[in-house]
């Protein structure tokens, strides 16, 4: 299955292999930027907060002007600086000591990092063809999760917040990550450039995202990620850890294992997914991941009604909700990307991609601001509801599309043959 997913270009194959080289390192640092500002260097929890969210709001700013970039100058101009930028920014993580630097430091991420995800995306969407793009980019997405929970584990067993300089060396060391995929890059001289619409046989297309807003289906997808991602990986962060402590009142560290879980659950199911889901409608398989979504909200909801009444029932509910969700992700991951690709055209592709990576965006402004008053209502039922009905919403939306879709962008028809993408000139 693997050999199957995948590109058959070596340039794809190559930065995929950049994806995973600069997830170990994000790994490393995921999960302890809020105790590295409080704990180690003496931030209040108020002002840490401040900080993540500033984070939030410059990288959600940034992204329209990325995706332009993008299609004006071709994606390696964008990402490489973009990459040099977040690896500088990462590691000057290392010397923070006051809020005033901490916002500094978290500015400069933001920059590097507002373009790096729509960037990659526009490479991948360019190495490969319909055909093969939902395995890519569902691959992709089972690597990023791959190398998160090598990095998480690692940094695990080095973090010590008596220890400041164990801190220093993670951030480090994932400074020197973003530098791998940024190397492999500079090796592939003939990728990621501007696509002409000459060269792509395009007419020109103008008014820039205004255009790309006039495409009613894109529209209609970008709703259903709102919709979805709000009441889905929005609530992760926020909303589930939240829930679980509180109200199904389970330790940090069951929620620490619920985390691994969906991690396991995506690594070990991504290409089983992505295999069933070849020549099959993808509204159908996005509707499935609200389904899904909602499922395991259900879950949680269960596990809350259990409560302390049965810590260990409960204590799997938390768990089994998690990884439920990982699977909902693993139908997403490939879906999304492909479905926003099949739609774009290739003089407009970057600010198609940057329009998909703001709805995370957006999703994360509106998921945690919602979630804690939610949360506080009715001992979480008010949540749990909103959340459940959210996907369900959003499961309708997606086969609201279908009908706006010719079958081939709805990935229900294949060529008998697939051509092999023309070579890239060095």
């Amino acid at each position: 299955m693997l050999r199957r997913a995948l590109p058959r270009r070596p340039e794809a194959r190559r930065i995929l292999v950049g994806t995973l080289l600069s997830a170990i390192g994000r790994g490393l640092t995921l999960p302890f930027l809020f105790i590295y500002l409080t704990d180690v260097r003496g931030l209040t929890d108020a002002r840490a907060g401040l900080v993540i969210g500033w984070y939030g709001a410059v990288t959600l700013a940034l992204s329209p002007l990325g995706g332009t970039l993008i299609d004006r100058f071709g994606a390696r101009r964008v990402v490489l600086p973009c990459l040099l930028i977040e690896a500088a920014g990462t590691g000057a993580l290392a010397l923070v000591h006051s809020s005033a630097s901490a916002f500094l430091v978290v500015t400069v991420i933001a920059i590097g990092s507002s373009a790096i995800w729509s960037g990659q995306n526009t490479i991948l969407a360019s190495l490969t063809d319909d055909g093969e793009r939902q395995r890519v980019f569902g691959l992709n997405f089972a690597l990023l999760n791959l190398g998160i929970g090598i990095g998480g584990m690692t940094s695990g067993a080095i973090v010590d917040i008596g220890r400041p300089v164990t801190f220093q060396t993670i951030y480090l060391l994932d400074a020197v990550s973003y530098l791998m995929p940024a190397l492999i890059l500079l090796t592939l001289p003939g990728v990621g450039r501007r696509i002409s619409s000459a060269a792509a046989g395009d007419r020109p297309s103008g008014g820039g995202y205004l255009t790309v807003l006039r495409d009613r289906p894109f529209r209609r997808l970008v709703v259903f990620g709102l919709i979805l991602t709000t009441c889905g990986y929005a609530q992760i962060e926020v909303g589930f850890t939240a829930y679980a402590v509180r109200v199904v009142e389970v330790s940090p560290r069951v929620v620490a294992w619920a985390l691994a879980a969906n991690t396991v659950m995506i690594v070990l199911a991504q290409l089983v997914v992505i295999r069933r889901l070849e020549g099959r409608s993808r509204t159908g398989a996005l509707a499935a991941v609200g389904a899904v979504f909602a499922t395991a909200w259900l879950v949680l909801g269960a596990a809350g009604l259990v409560g302390t009444g049965n810590a260990l029932v409960a204590a799997l509910g938390v768990v089994a909700c998690s990884a439920i969700f990982g699977f909902g992700e693993t139908m997403l991951s490939p879906v999304m990307p492909a479905l926003t690709n099949a739609l774009a055209t290739d003089e407009l592709r970057g600010r198609y991609n940057a329009m998909s990576s703001m709805i995370f965006g957006i999703s994360g402004v509106i998921g945690p601001v919602t979630a804690g008053p939610l949360i506080g209502a009715a001992d979480g039922k008010v949540w749990v509801v909103a959340v459940v009905g959210g996907c369900l919403l959003a499961s309708v939306v997606a086969l609201s599309l279908r009908r706006l879709l010719a079958p081939a962008e709805d990935g229900r028809a294949r060529d008998a043959v697939i051509p092999e993408p023309a070579p890239v000139s060095a």
